[in-house]
């Protein structure tokens, strides 16, 4: 075989598109690359193309872009391109007919240890539970989602003040990394495939990640102020944890960006204290929870210094709710 492989890769947003740029970069053959459709967003409803197309694009290389996996004309052509790997991230879960061409496997870039926070938002949900560590997966696809035996894992902390957005930016180029070392991997003879309950101590939990929900998104002040300031981290930049903020009868779901912990309770979960200048925080159900950023519906994000120049009511008499 080349030194090089030939591969077919799959995926969508920007955390895949790093990977596609690693392997076009380091020489790899890009038989085709396979993305959504196009799809209209936003208020004018104009055209979306994914993040993987428009390097595609630029690219000139060759462009996939089926409305159904299963569709027996996309299947044929996947096989004509006659690949040695698919490689596979941030894509739709694959039927077996397509993953199971290339004769070198099809494998996925997963951004966790897995098995550990398994489904659409491990990013999120490892920053949400407070976790200290996760890392980046690649693994042999099967029939079932996020479960194929083991080719590599590599770790990467996570600090205090990490936020979803910073820590996705850090595994997306440790993921392109450990997707060129996969397909070297693969590429040089039998890989050392762990299955992954080998990585599961004994009495471990294992937590889902599943796709995120406006539900997951509310902020409920009965809970801790460092569960919740996890909650506010997780959600950051996107899609944004909020509160439902009671300003003397008028409510508002409020979106927050950042937030610290501040010692003092009084016991009354919810209760809003305030300069009405530099600081706004709520009662939880230990310490406070202190707003450093936010955005009220329809408005810019703002500092909260900013947000409270612009606050016409007696913040005194607010709650979260």
């Amino acid at each position: 075989m080349s030194k090089q492989a030939r591969i077919v890769f799959m995926g969508t947003p920007g955390f895949a598109t790093a990977s596609l740029k690693a392997l076009h970069e380091a020489g790899h053959e890009i038989a085709a690359v396979v993305t959504v459709p196009d799809k209209p967003a936003g208020r004018g409803q104009k055209m979306h193309i994914s993040d993987v197309k428009d390097y595609a694009v630029k690219h000139q290389l060759p462009l996939l872009q089926p409305e159904k996996l299963k569709n027996t004309e996309f299947i044929e052509a996947l096989k004509a391109l006659d690949a040695d790997i698919f490689v596979v991230v941030a894509f739709r879960m694959l039927p077996k007919d397509v993953w199971s061409i290339p004769k070198l496997g099809t494998f996925n870039l997963h951004a966790s240890l897995l098995p550990q926070y398994r489904g659409a938002a491990p990013i999120n949900h490892a920053v949400i539970n407070g976790e200290t560590e996760t890392g980046v997966t690649t693994f042999l696809i099967d029939e079932a989602i996020d479960t194929g035996n083991i080719i590599l894992r590599k770790t990467e902390p996570i600090y205090n003040k990490d936020t979803a957005g910073s820590l996705h930016d850090r595994l997306m180029l440790l993921g392109a990394g450990a997707v060129l070392e996969t397909v070297d991997i693969l590429k040089n003879g039998k890989p050392d495939l762990i299955p992954q309950s080998a990585y599961i101590k004994e009495g471990e939990v294992l937590h889902p990640a599943p796709k995120l929900f406006r539900e997951t998104c509310k902020l409920n002040p009965a809970m801790t102020a460092e569960q919740l300031h996890n909650q506010v981290r997780g959600l950051s930049p996107y899609p944004g944890a909020y509160f439902t903020l009671d300003m003397g009868g008028e409510m508002q779901d409020i979106k927050i960006f950042d937030s610290a912990l501040r010692d003092g309770i009084s016991g009354d979960i919810g209760k809003v204290h305030s300069d009405g200048k530099s600081y706004l925080s709520f009662e939880t159900g230990n310490k406070q929870l202190e707003i450093k950023e936010l955005q009220s519906p329809g408005k810019k994000r703002l500092a909260i210094s900013d947000w409270l120049r612009g606050v016409k009511s007696e913040t005194g008499t607010w709650r979260v709710v």
